[in-house]
């Protein structure tokens, strides 16, 4: 059985950290900050707002990357490629 986790005393990035290493793979920010609300029973006044305030969190801590396509994945996974080609050619 999968023990319940306290995330009152957690911080919002230290949460989002935990979901994705639970879930091992890029998660839409939306969802992502929806878990974040939910699992740290936040009381939320203004939903725009509190999304704007933690994406700006998750945006801002290095241990989080963008996966493209509004998901947001961690920084110590190896990245996807992009689709941009180096301007270096190899003879």
């Amino acid at each position: 059985m999968k023990e319940k986790m306290d995330y009152s005393g957690a911080s919002e990035v230290d949460v989002a950290y935990r979901i994705l290493t639970e879930g091992g793979h890029s998660i839409h920010y939306r969802d992502l900050i929806m878990e974040v609300i939910k699992r740290k029973h936040r009381p939320v006044q203004s939903l725009p707002a509190t999304i704007s305030e933690i994406y700006t969190l998750i945006n801002m801590d290095s241990r989080f990357s963008y996966a493209g396509e509004n998901q947001w994945g961690l920084s110590e996974w190896e990245p996807q490629e992009t689709g941009k080609t180096s301007s270096r050619r190899r003879s």
